[in-house]
């Protein structure tokens, strides 16, 4: 294992992951009187593989012990779930057991109680500044987010900033035209009332950017962990605490909504953050993908080690053989060899549903 690092400053870095079990029967029973009879397909926000897990959340909680040894703790946001982590870091990190800690929404909501329960990620973003003691520096991450390499406090603040990774884009016209024109044609055109257009990742951004009076041009970043002042997100929000609560009303993500994010970043630039690197990011989507893809993506990684940063999105839709390879290589990554046969049996069950 690595040796621990102390943080910049000797300021605390916690992380944050935020995760949801889609096929647990109680989550589902929840979220069934909010989809108002229709098919969830139909519904961009609730689509099931927005909700889908398959243990991603062992890999991405191990990698941040095994490169990131400095982060304090580790606040794994859920809403009435448990990832049955505990045996696993027991394992393999005994000393750390007690730096997890499972936070419901509840917790994060809490004084908005009636937008609960709530199936939307870009609505839970905007609440995790407020888990109960979080440090002021902290590290988001998605559940299909990974670090492949060791990194130090110095990769995420500097001087006690965030660092931004990403490239400086202008305002994605085309996208929002084209969600405008499909809104068109849907509701006026079609009749269709109840249509709902796919919110979009690059939108989502940019409607953060702008929000704080970016008008030609925005910082766009990929799908990294990321650095996050907890005081700038409290001190907007506290200032705005309208737009904090028109934000979160939306139970399933919806197109008007920002990216908190995006928020975060271009709040820090406007503070003059000007700690911005380029993303380090290697991007897995192995479904459907012909032969030799992965061992591409590999080679990439191998090349260039700048890269420490690893997303694979949509592993559930993937056949079996995709996803042990992918397992198989994180396992070698991890240097914990026992690990993929101590879950290979609930992975594939979890999968089957």
């Amino acid at each position: 294992m690595l040796g621990s690092l102390p943080a910049e400053n000797n300021q605390p870095i916690d992380a944050v992951v935020t995760w949801v079990d889609g096929s647990d029967p109680e989550f589902l029973k929840r979220m069934e009187p909010f989809l108002e009879g229709k098919d969830r397909s139909t519904i961009p926000g609730a689509h099931p593989t927005r909700f889908a897990s398959i243990n991603e959340i062992r890999y991405c909680i191990l990698s941040i012990l095994t490169f990131a040894p400095f982060v304090r703790k580790i606040f794994i946001v859920t809403a009435g779930q448990d990832p049955n982590l505990y045996n696993d870091i027991k394992k393999y990190f005994p000393e750390r057991v007690d730096s997890i800690k499972i936070v419901d929404h509840s917790e994060i909501f809490r004084g908005f109680e009636q937008y609960l329960p709530v199936f939307n990620s870009r609505s839970i973003e905007c609440m995790i500044w407020r888990i109960n003691g979080l440090a002021d520096q902290f590290i988001y991450f998605n559940d299909d987010t990974f670090l492949i390499r060791e990194t130090r406090p110095q990769d995420w603040f500097v001087n006690g900033r965030p660092v931004l990774r990403g490239k400086w884009i202008f305002l994605p016209a085309f996208r929002i035209i084209w969600k405008w024109t499909r809104i068109f044609i849907h509701k006026v055109l079609l009749k269709n009332k109840d249509y709902r257009p796919r919110p979009s990742f690059h939108v989502g951004q940019w409607l953060a950017a702008s929000l704080v009076g970016f008008k030609f041009r925005y910082l766009a970043f990929c799908h990294t962990p990321h650095a996050v002042s907890r005081k700038m997100a409290e001190n907007f929000f506290f200032a705005n605490h309208h737009l904090l609560e028109k934000t979160i009303s939306h139970r399933f993500r919806n197109h008007k909504q920002f990216n908190f994010l995006a928020l975060s970043y271009h709040l820090e630039i406007l503070n003059g953050n000007s700690n911005i690197r380029k993303s380090g990011l290697l991007y897995l989507q192995p479904r459907g993908r012909a032969a030799g893809y992965f061992d591409r993506k590999i080679r990439i990684f191998g090349n260039n080690p700048d890269i420490k940063f690893l997303c694979v999105q949509s592993l559930e839709m993937c056949n079996r053989e995709e996803q042990e390879k992918i397992f198989k290589w994180l396992d070698g990554s991890l240097k914990l060899p026992e690990l993929k046969m101590e879950i290979k049996e609930n992975e594939w069950k979890l999968s089957a549903r």
